[in-house]
């Protein structure tokens, strides 16, 4: 390899390193990334659970059936929701 050549390598190297440093997401973008994936995630869970044990307080007797039921759902739900949000922001 001549000198040229390295020349040209390493000039390459730090213009690509520069575009990477500029492109970096700042704290807040990386805050709201995963405050974003946060609610997509845990509010179907959320939500599920508290259904769920509206519907099992409405019924006679003791019951979790449909908390665990909904509970189940909210997580299907919310892992549908990260999974999407991943494809969609990669």
């Amino acid at each position: 390899m001549n000198d040229e050549q390295l020349r040209k390598s390493v000039e390459k190297q730090v213009k690509r390193m520069q575009r990477a440093e500029k492109e970096r997401p700042t704290l807040l973008a990386q805050s709201v990334f995963m405050g974003t994936l946060t609610l997509l995630f845990v509010l179907p869970l959320i939500l599920g659970a508290y259904l769920g044990n509206w519907l099992d307080n409405m019924a006679q007797g003791y019951s979790m059936r449909w908390t665990m039921g909904l509970l189940f759902v909210g997580l299907i739900v919310g892992v549908i929701n990260a999974y999407i949000y991943f494809r969609e922001h990669d």
